[in-house]
């Protein structure tokens, strides 16, 4: 055995007191393979051990998950945690604010690394900082293990699969859905609104550092609003971290060919919809940049609330993918039920247990899910009850 492999826990879930932490911790006491050896972690003993309390009436054998309790802010802490797990999987965000230090101990101790982070400043600190210490480590850092951006990841890459090999290639993706958000994800979008310098400032270190890709060509540009009658719907492009990782995907496979390109949008049905959104969005970028009323909207929806189990059994999304290369047009989906909050605690778990369980790529550093786990987390999720679906082919 490994010395990974002689660690305490095969999965710690870190902020499994929140909102999707607790999602996510009753999926794995329901789904956790027999033998799984996994423990939940937040800031309060007493919430974890009635959270654990809570996961033995879903399963009886969550009477022996184990419980850690460590605050965000002791490094020292977070360093014997992850020094006592194969993977850490970790809900607690703003990353940008309470991330740096797991991050950077997982890297150190060569443990493999999940969040749920849509923040590209994040990601790309953290790239800087700690990918060449993952690599020599063996630890994989994998960022946005949810609905940003597994379904794009992998829905392009499955995409790519049914278009012919060493041609350029075309992918749009189209996102529809009906959902409500939490507290803590409010927050993080707000929090990002009012970073955009620092946004900017991460992304030009981070190509700095980052070698250039030689030979082949991989990119996914901001496109102009349009009608794309291929969906028969307004899209609006998405400014959200998914489009960066299909494009880091692409760089890191030849499987996405010479040259390829990658679109990223919201569809909307009409027109009056389509403006009323990018009103709705341009008001709140504005509003982000001033303190008092961004504090006054992020206490809106205080973080660790959410949707009830009502609101989020009626929620849904589906991503409709149109793909060209070589003289073939394929469309493709992915859909599933609530994408922010359901669909992310399946997709989030059944990651963490891909890296325990799955024979997966020789990879590490910091890598996106298709690169680090790619059919194997295809299958699971599939097997999961997420949809993935070729529509046609002309």
């Amino acid at each position: 055995m490994s010395e990974r492999d002689r660690r305490d826990h095969d999965i710690v879930l870190y902020g499994a007191t929140g909102f999707v932490g607790t999602l996510t911790a009753e999926y794995l006491a329901r789904h956790a393979p027999d033998g799984l050896r996994w423990a939940i972690a937040g800031r309060s003993a007493d919430k974890l051990e009635r959270l654990r309390e809570h996961l033995t009436g879903v399963d009886p054998r969550a009477a022996k998950v184990a419980v850690i309790a460590v605050d965000s802010a002791d490094g020292a802490g977070l360093r014997r945690l992850a020094s006592s797990a194969r993977v850490v999987a970790t809900t607690v965000g703003p990353y940008v604010e309470y991330g740096h230090e797991l991050v950077a101990a997982c890297a150190d101790l060569g443990t493999d690394y999940l969040d749920l982070s849509g923040e590209p400043e994040f990601v790309d600190v953290t790239y800087v900082r700690h990918d060449a210490r993952a690599r020599e480590t063996g630890a994989r850092l994998i960022h946005a293990c949810g609905f940003d951006s597994v379904p794009h990841d992998l829905g392009v890459y499955y995409t790519v699969k049914q278009l012919p090999r060493d041609v350029p290639l075309r992918i749009d993706g189209f996102v529809r859905a009906s959902a409500m958000f939490s507290g803590g994800t409010f927050a993080s979008a707000l929090g990002q609104f009012a970073r955009g310098r620092q946004m900017a400032a991460a992304a030009q270190d981070r190509r700095r550092h980052q070698p250039r890709l030689v030979g082949r060509r991989a990119y996914a540009p901001v496109a102009a609003p349009r009608f794309a009658p291929e969906v028969g719907a307004w899209a609006l492009p998405l400014p959200t971290i998914d489009a960066q990782v299909v494009q880091r995907s692409a760089r890191a496979l030849d499987r996405y060919g010479p040259d390829f390109r990658y679109r990223h949008y919201a569809a909307v049905k009409t027109l009056p919809f389509a403006i009323g959104g990018v009103t709705a969005m341009g008001s709140l970028l504005a509003a982000a940049q001033v303190p008092p009323l961004r504090r006054w909207l992020s206490s809106r929806v205080a973080p660790g609330e959410g949707p009830d189990e009502q609101r989020r059994a009626r929620s849904w999304f589906s991503v409709r993918f149109v793909g060209e290369g070589g003289g073939r047009r394929v469309y493709t989906e992915v859909s599933g039920g609530d994408p922010g909050y359901g669909e992310t605690a399946k997709i989030f778990a059944e990651s963490a247990l891909a890296l325990v369980h799955d024979d997966l790529p020789a990879t590490a550093g910091q890598v996106t899910p298709v690169t680090a786990m790619g059919d194997a987390l295809l299958k699971r999720l599939q097997r999961a009850g997420i949809v993935f679906r070729v529509a046609a082919v002309r």
